[in-house]
């Protein structure tokens, strides 16, 4: 009740701990966009023989945020960054700037970067740091890498249940399922590796996962997709909107603004997109690639079980010869489409 009316308030002044959450993001070897939160709350623990009650407790607090704003905030990079920043309103910072300095220089061999982040406000000596400082991750793609992969993470990757009768199913997964009891779809951890790897099988083609997920869930997904053996890459998801929301809406739905982001900033790699057909992907995809043509190598499609909206998918791409778009039943279609163009080995 403390925490609820210090929040009431709009300011924090006892805090009960300071959690800093980087996000995984990307950039180049002369530009650094690193996102995270602050909050007074204790990290999710999410673990695999949990009760159901103590997954309910956990859904609850991925949502009962407490953010801390106005924080002033510190990122190093070793050796070549040291950057001032302060939170938002929801807690939010935001690092992205133009950098004279090569990052890639201190990036591994899959151009990932690590850096630091620093919570510099005065605590109270009741408040505990946790994780102090703040480990992230940035990512670099290599100079050689052969393409990108875009994709979607909800029914694409994970089976959410969109496309149930009166979203049952997905309230039952999103709510009262257990991050380590999600399955993915068959075979789509194995068809994203090949795809990391290439035609070389060096494992250097970046991997960005989307989603309409809020930033609530960042660390329920990122649990879900390293569990489950996906490659590593950034997570991009949204804030998140309450009906009370009267802030201007975008003009571009997220997916959308997020994929023109990342092929904006690398201009010279080409980029395969996977989605679904059970929500608004295939109208994005295609608008996309009418859009960047030369950019983009191929659309992939998971069919969903809505005939309503596989119709209108089959509508859009029928007649749609700009790019190669497969409708494809199961990860093996997508797997013998992307060999046979010589996407993997």
């Amino acid at each position: 009740m403390q925490k609820r009316f210090k929040k009431f308030l709009g300011r924090y002044k006892n805090l009960d701990q300071v959690y800093v959450l980087p996000y995984r993001s990307y950039g180049t070897y002369s530009h650094l966009y690193v996102k995270g939160r602050v909050l007074d709350n204790e990290p999710l623990h999410i673990v695999k023989d949990q009760s159901i009650w103590k997954t309910i407790k956990n859904t609850w607090k991925q949502f009962d945020s407490f953010e801390i704003p106005d924080a002033k905030m510190q990122l190093i990079v070793k050796d070549k960054v040291d950057l001032n920043g302060i939170t938002n309103d929801e807690g939010y910072f935001l690092f992205d700037k133009t950098i004279e300095e090569n990052l890639s220089e201190h990036a591994d061999k899959e151009g990932w970067l690590n850096y630091q982040v620093y919570y510099k406000e005065e605590l109270s000596a009741k408040t505990e740091l946790i994780n102090h400082p703040a480990e992230g991750e940035f990512l670099v793609p290599p100079v050689d890498a052969e393409y990108g992969v875009i994709s979607d993470i909800d029914d694409t990757i994970l089976q959410t249940g969109v496309t149930s009768f009166l979203k049952l199913r997905l309230l039952k997964n999103s709510l009262l399922t257990n991050a380590y009891e999600r399955i993915p779809f068959k075979g789509a951890p194995g068809l994203y590796q090949k795809m990391h790897e290439g035609i070389t099988g060096e494992s250097k083609n970046p991997i960005f996962y989307l989603s309409n997920s809020p930033w609530n869930l960042y660390e329920y997904l990122k649990l879900f997709l390293d569990h489950n053996g996906f490659p590593k890459g950034p997570i991009l998801l949204r804030d998140f909107v309450t009906p009370f929301d009267r802030s201007l809406k975008p003009e571009k739905p997220h997916k959308q603004k997020e994929i023109t982001n990342i092929l904006n900033t690398y201009p010279d790699m080409k980029f395969i997109l996977i989605g679904d057909s059970g929500e608004h992907d295939a109208s994005i995809y295609t608008d996309i690639a009418a859009q960047y043509s030369d950019r983009i190598l191929a659309i992939y499609l998971r069919s969903v079980k809505h005939k309503k909206r596989m119709d209108r998918v089959r509508s859009l791409i029928d007649n749609f010869d700009t790019v190669p778009v497969l409708l494809a039943e199961n990860s093996s279609e997508a797997l013998k489409h992307a060999r046979e163009n010589n996407f993997i080995k």
